[in-house]
């Protein structure tokens, strides 16, 4: 409606227009303010790439492990039942695995939404991995990822992992979701 009366009166244009501006303006910054709450509610979900911390969740000796790359031809990175490989940034002292030590992990739990075949998503508040092998200094031929570390596996597992060939994973997790 500024506008319009701007339009019409060239004299009073320059006030009417700078009156404008600051109203938009100040409902911009609003909305702005508004839609950053939104926005920090929701909380943007992304892949696991490089970088990411990540929580064990086998018996294997690990407890947090670092991502270095994963290995699936997305370059984005690693979502539900994809290898990764990872430094182990915390563990216990007794287990098979080492601080410090290079592992493979099938990534388990992911907070990136999952959409299924049936319309319905599945997601999880952190994300987490079950080692399924530890780099060797030598070079080995060829490397299956179809045995975990570890003899049990804790809390969900996704049935997505039936797909990937994860079988022993399934078998060994308490829940499957």
């Amino acid at each position: 409606m500024a506008a319009a009366l701007a339009s019409r009166f060239s004299r009073g244009r320059s006030l009417i227009g700078s009156l404008s501006n600051a109203f938009s303006g100040l409902m911009n910054s609003s909305n702005g303010i508004m839609n950053g709450n939104i926005l920090s509610q929701q909380q943007q979900r992304t892949f696991i790439q490089m970088g990411t911390n990540l929580k064990v969740v086998d018996n294997s000796g690990a407890k947090e492990v670092k991502c270095i790359q994963s290995l699936k031809a997305n370059k984005k990175g690693a979502r539900l039942g994809d290898i990764i490989v990872g430094s182990v940034k915390e563990a216990i002292p007794s287990g098979k695995v080492k601080k410090g030590m290079v592992v493979y992990g099938v990534v388990v739990r992911a907070a990136m939404p999952k959409r299924r075949v049936d319309g319905s998503q599945v997601k999880f508040d952190d994300n987490a991995i079950v080692v399924v092998g530890i780099k060797e200094k030598k070079k080995q031929k060829k490397v299956e990822f179809n045995q975990p570390t570890g003899t049990r596996v804790f809390g969900p597992v996704p049935h997505e992992m039936r797909r990937k060939k994860q079988l022993k994973i399934l078998a060994l997790a308490q829940h499957i979701v």
